[in-house]
């Protein structure tokens, strides 16, 4: 098949033609830098091979719902799987605010709870003014969406930390205050000298870097070899591994920079590099020193996530912890040699900034619907008791008209320790764990004893739940229900399942990228 080579920008109109959607120039970009497709160089113009992208277009995105339907059954709806979205869509402001597995799009929750979506099949189930719960509120999705379309929210998680996360989300802030605050605080921290060596000694690793990658790994060439598999990735990359470990050993010994912290007892002290412990420790302690209190709350997810960014791993481990990477090392994501990072500096910059306008943008979106968060036992918590502490109207408001229903997505049988996830913020933060009082957690594994304690756990939550809510409430709970659990679940929490909607789950972050779907289960009063 001959060649037919066009420019990126003609590559985009093309590619946005045949899948009737905007495909920009980034889009196309993207493919090129991962070695989707192949670059072709021409004068001041990069060129791709039509044919590369019909081949690319037609295998991944031409044949996936029809590939998926044969493997995940006919019943699979994928109207919401959202396909047609890009990640900066399912990401937008302030979801992005904090890492955090297991959460599911704010796309999904808004089709359900919002009146205006544009889809003439919808059944409507909320409106504007109506209060929604989510017992199993995470980082506070739900919460977000009900307060950008006019509904009044509730959120209980039993993870302190989770609820920090939400809380900031939601905040009203006094920007002017908020953006002193965070630029005396990055300007500190920027200050701050734990090892003078350290910027010496990165910079001459990252120029070392750049040379031995630009030699052996050159961008795009080298990922289009391996997507092709004209080359063997494993033994090459372990071959150039050895190599530039002598010249980092090298590096090491020049500066005498110090890698591990003196102990383990910990995880701050296991999973970062000395002169990072030291950095998080001093950014910390000047956090502590605000005085306003929702600034005080922002800098500290600010921190957080930045902490999260800089453990001691590789990137594509950064989900998992295998062990802490205290070396240069071969990159699966990258496909080059990567370094661990020596400083917080450049990150904390980078997500202060990012987090102050995710925060921006969001507040203009925000209504003024009241919203409540709650770390506590969904099982057991008094709700009245709890929003009449916090808020008088909104307790007043709740009395009056009650809970009109739920959206949430409780955890998957032994599938994620929520605790643990963010083991490195309840170091920093000293919130208290609970992780014995998470609904199945990965550590109690997926026998039918973990399967047990799912079903009873979850379904005291809904029975609590139920006290709070009017008589004709709609609950809506999303789940991967391989085991088949929830109708027993709803049996016993006197519910009954009124319809049953399965998606597809896309753009997932594992490895495994087999088709996967859950289900989202419309639960009602018996």
């Amino acid at each position: 098949m001959s060649q037919q080579l066009i420019t990126i920008k003609e590559a985009s109109q093309w590619a946005s033609e045949l899948l009737k959607r905007d495909i920009n120039e980034s889009n196309i970009s993207y493919l090129v830098q991962y070695g989707k497709v192949k670059k072709y160089n021409g004068g001041n113009s990069i060129y791709v091979d039509i044919n590369d992208l019909k081949n690319y277009y037609n295998s991944y995105f031409g044949k996936r719902e029809i590939n998926w339907k044969k493997r995940l059954g006919d019943d699979l709806n994928w109207a919401l799987s959202f396909d047609n979205l890009r990640e900066k869509d399912t990401t937008k402001h302030v979801h992005r605010l904090h890492p955090y597995k297991g959460k599911f799009i704010p796309q999904l929750v808004k089709y359900f709870i919002d009146d205006h979506v544009d889809d003439f099949k919808k059944e409507i189930y909320f409106k504007q003014g109506d209060i929604i719960l989510d017992p199993f509120a995470g980082s506070g999705t739900t919460l977000v969406q009900a307060k950008e379309i006019g509904m009044h929210s509730i959120g209980i998680d039993i993870s302190r930390f989770n609820c920090l996360i939400t809380e900031v989300k939601m905040l009203d802030y006094n920007f002017n205050t908020l953006e002193k605050d965070i630029s005396d605080i990055k300007s500190t921290i920027l200050n701050f000298e734990s090892d003078n060596k350290i910027d010496q000694f990165d910079s001459e690793l990252q120029y070392q870097l750049s040379i031995f990658n630009n030699k052996f790994f050159p961008s795009p060439e080298y990922k289009y070899k391996v997507q092709n598999e004209l080359i063997d990735e494993g033994d090459y990359a372990k071959q150039k591994e050895i190599e530039f470990f002598q010249i980092y050993e090298k590096l090491v010994k020049k500066y005498n920079i110090k890698l591990k912290q003196n102990k383990e007892n910990t995880f701050l002290d296991k999973w970062y590099i000395e002169n990072i412990r030291n950095e998080i420790d001093f950014a910390f302690s000047q956090i502590k020193k605000i005085k306003d209190i929702t600034s005080k709350k922002a800098l500290a997810i600010i921190l957080s996530r930045t902490i999260r960014s800089c453990r001691a791993t590789t990137h594509s481990d950064l989900a998992t912890l295998v062990k802490p990477q205290i070396t240069t090392y071969y990159c699966h994501k990258h496909k080059k040699i990567c370094k661990p990072l020596f400083s917080i500096k450049n990150w904390f910059e980078r997500y202060a900034l990012d987090s102050l306008i995710r925060l921006k943008y969001y507040d203009k979106l925000k209504t003024n619907s009241f919203f409540s968060i709650i770390a506590a036992d969904s099982r057991t918590v008094d709700l009245f008791e709890e929003i009449q502490k916090r808020n008088h109207l909104f307790y007043g408001h709740l009395k009056r008209h009650k809970i009109k229903g739920i959206f949430t997505s409780p955890p998957y049988v032994g599938q994620i320790d929520y605790h643990e996830q963010h083991a490195y913020a309840y170091d920093l933060f000293g919130f208290k764990r609970q992780d014995e009082l998470e609904i199945g957690p990965l550590y109690k594994g997926q026998g039918s004893e973990a399967q047990n304690s799912y079903i009873e756990g979850v379904s005291k939550v809904l029975i609590n739940c139920k006290k709070y809510c009017v008589d004709d409430f709609d609950f809506f709970v999303v789940a991967n229900d391989k085991y088949n659990l929830y109708p027993t679940i709803a049996m016993r929490a006197g519910l009954k399942v009124v319809n049953k909607f399965k998606r597809p789950v896309l753009n997932r972050t594992e490895r495994d990228k087999s088709p996967y779907s859950e289900i989202i289960f419309h639960l009602k009063n018996q």
